[in-house]
């Protein structure tokens, strides 16, 4: 049995969310519905052994929506397992929690918004990111939620309009098969973080990161489906490959 991984932010956030909950969270899964707690997958196609844990430069500060920590189809979550400096924060209309506020204030981040820029005054806009930009460490805030509640969060959060927006224009289209998309070119948020960490020059963090959300949709649909884990494939041996000392792989 792999160790189990200790709680990261999405983990604790999860914790908190559950606590406060008037009645259970029910995910399917398992005879029983039983979930690894690492890892949010049945038993039998856990993943924490797998799991990859880097110190990019570059942080991840995800504003979640109320129900989003709680899905174990959330990819925030696989942000949280890989980049080691992660936080995660509920989102609500009428407050917002001081750790985030303290966060956003500390003068060795250079927060920005990650969000379409067609949705924000160009004067916001940035396409791209200075990773030394006066000797701060970028800091991506991305917001976990379906794509009409990230516009009423980021439209009804004041205290992010100082920061720049950067806008992704990425070639690929989303690759990600756990949630239905009306658009191709919508991503689920642990592609959002990787080309994130692209951009901020992290090329391996970004390239593990990747592999590690690929091998995820691989166990969790195994498991949708009832079947075993080939831990020989190409997405694993990917995965493996990054995980070693000084790994890299192709690009997939």
């Amino acid at each position: 049995m792999p160790v189990p991984a200790m709680p990261h932010a999405v983990s604790r956030l999860r914790a908190a969310r559950l606590a406060r909950a008037a009645k259970p969270f029910l995910a399917r899964g398992g005879p029983r519905g039983e979930r690894c707690p690492g890892c949010r997958l049945v038993p039998s196609h856990c993943l924490c052994a797998l799991r990859p844990l880097l110190t990019p430069q570059a942080g991840v500060c995800l504003l979640m929506a109320d129900i989003e920590p709680l899905k174990p189809s959330n990819t925030g979550w696989l942000i949280a397992d890989v980049v080691a400096d992660t936080w995660a924060f509920g989102w609500a209309r009428t407050e917002v929690d001081p750790g985030l506020l303290t966060l956003l204030a500390d003068p060795q981040w250079q927060p920005c918004v990650v969000f379409p820029g067609e949705f924000v005054a160009p004067e916001r806009v940035v396409m791209a990111v200075d990773s030394a930009q006066g000797g701060k460490r970028p800091l991506f805030i991305l917001l976990d939620a379906t794509w009409p509640e990230a516009r009423k969060m980021f439209r009804k959060s004041p205290y992010l309009d100082r920061f720049p927006v950067l806008s992704l224009a990425p070639e690929q289209l989303s690759r990600y098969r756990l949630r239905r998309s009306t658009r191709e070119d919508h991503f689920c948020t642990s592609e959002v973080g990787a080309l994130c960490l692209e951009l901020a020059g992290e090329a391996h963090a970004a390239q593990t990161l990747e592999a590690y959300l690929d091998v995820f949709t691989n166990h969790y649909l195994q498991s949708k489906h009832q079947l075993p884990v080939d831990p020989s494939d190409e997405v694993h041996q990917r995965l493996s490959a990054l995980r070693q000392p000084g790994g890299a792989a192709a690009p997939a």
